[in-house]
């Protein structure tokens, strides 16, 4: 099995059983190894008093996107830490796309970078992910 095929099936089976970000209306547009992007169209359920997207659905589309990305070697992977910048805001009707970069890997620890962006190529935000790798695949494989 090659790299790619082993992130894309462990996406597959990661997708399978993602209802939160499915819910939101995300997708699942690109994964690699150590890669993940994602996106979606900021609704009107996800607009804040300012009548701008929420951070917290912004977080949640870059944490998603992070999530696949660590998790393209088929070794269950979770978030040890994360952390974001907000720089412009998400716009109604706008579609934001996270880009999920692969920083550093080492044993069981990872780094990666995800931006956030607006249909203009703006940078909506920066995120930053440290990753940790558990006992587990995400789909049966043999070692």
């Amino acid at each position: 099995m090659t790299p790619q095929d082993r992130a894309e099936k462990s996406a597959e089976a990661m997708w399978a059983t993602d209802s939160a970000s499915k819910w939101l209306g995300m997708t699942l547009d690109a994964v690699g190894p150590g890669t993940a992007v994602m996106s979606f169209t900021v609704q009107e359920h996800h607009l804040n008093g300012h009548r701008i997207c929420h951070g917290g659905y912004i977080f949640t589309l870059a944490d998603s996107a992070f999530a696949f990305a660590c998790n393209s070697y088929n070794q269950v992977t979770v978030a040890q830490s994360n952390s974001i910048t907000y720089v412009s805001p998400g716009r109604p009707d706008e579609r934001l796309t996270a880009t999920a970069t692969e920083v550093s890997k080492a044993g069981r620890s990872g780094i990666y970078d995800v931006a956030v962006t607006g249909e203009d190529g703006r940078t909506v935000a920066l995120f930053r992910g440290l990753s940790r790798s558990l006992k587990g695949q995400n789909f049966e494989e043999d070692q």
